[in-house]
């Protein structure tokens, strides 16, 4: 997939979307142009049929992402209307990752700082290295974080962890993570790969439009009461049941075989 920087790699294997972080030299810091490269990758992964799931990560073993790129601050985040243009790139690339219907696995090793931490938590699930160490610095440099990205870690670890991270802006390793619910798995680095691939494997032999279903009612229950879109979830749960999807899990359940769904 050809994107508009080199620092980002999208590409496409045997039914998985790979998103790669590509700036090794900067601990996969996130400049504008990346920002921007990502909304694009994930957009093209949604509208390809398949593609099955999606795995984001770092280049190199350093870091997975260790947020903004502060090189380009000076260039494109050095005033009001520059900071919105940067702020509007980062929306778009967090409103792809979001809206994706797919699953997506954050494959994690090294650091993940900051920024890093937020495009962590835009994955469904998380799959980290044992040699991770986290952290959101904010406190650190005076930045003030939106509501979304807060209520998303607070879903996750909980108001009294959220809070520790925030006020300490300490590090956290793996251990730490994977207690407060911040990671899925945690496992040595020689086997990082290996597992993340038996993840895209099961949820690549399973049904598309059950996945989607499943992923958009966990995504509303996370939502306010009144911003819950449920005529829309019963929509989803109901072309399940009008699949050929369906009529195939039935059947290669009662003939005792391995079904293959189309996403139909």
């Amino acid at each position: 997939m050809e994107l508009n920087t080199d620092k980002m790699i999208a590409r496409k294997e045997d039914g998985v979307g790979w998103l790669i972080f590509n700036n090794p030299a900067r601990r996969n810091a996130v400049s504008m142009a990346m920002w921007e490269a990502v909304g694009q990758a994930m957009n093209d992964f949604q509208a390809d049929d398949d593609i099955r799931v999606v795995v984001m990560m770092g280049a190199g073993d350093k870091a997975f992402v260790s947020g903004a790129d502060i090189s380009e601050f000076a260039e494109n985040r050095n005033s009001a209307a520059a900071e919105e243009k940067y702020n509007a790139a980062s929306a778009a690339a967090h409103r792809g990752m979001r809206d994706l219907q797919k699953p997506l696995i954050a494959m994690i090793q090294g650091f993940c700082i900051g920024g890093g931490v937020a495009v962590a938590l835009a994955a469904d699930i998380r799959i980290a290295a044992d040699d991770t160490t986290y952290a959101v610095p904010a406190a650190r440099l005076g930045l003030g974080y939106n509501y979304p990205g807060l209520k998303t870690l607070t879903s996750l670890v909980g108001p009294s962890m959220a809070k520790e991270i925030f006020f300490t802006a300490r590090r956290f390793t793996a251990g730490e993570a994977l207690a407060m619910g911040l990671v899925n798995r945690v496992v040595p680095v020689d086997q990082l790969e290996g597992l993340v691939k038996e993840y895209t494997d099961m949820i690549k032999e399973n049904a598309p439009l059950t996945i989607r279903a499943a992923k958009a009612t966990v995504n509303e229950v996370l939502k306010d009461p009144d911003d819950r879109d449920l005529v829309a979830l019963q929509e989803m749960i109901k072309s399940c049941f009008d699949s050929a999807d369906f009529t195939e899990g039935r059947t290669a359940f009662m003939e005792k075989r391995k079904p293959n769904f189309t996403g139909k």
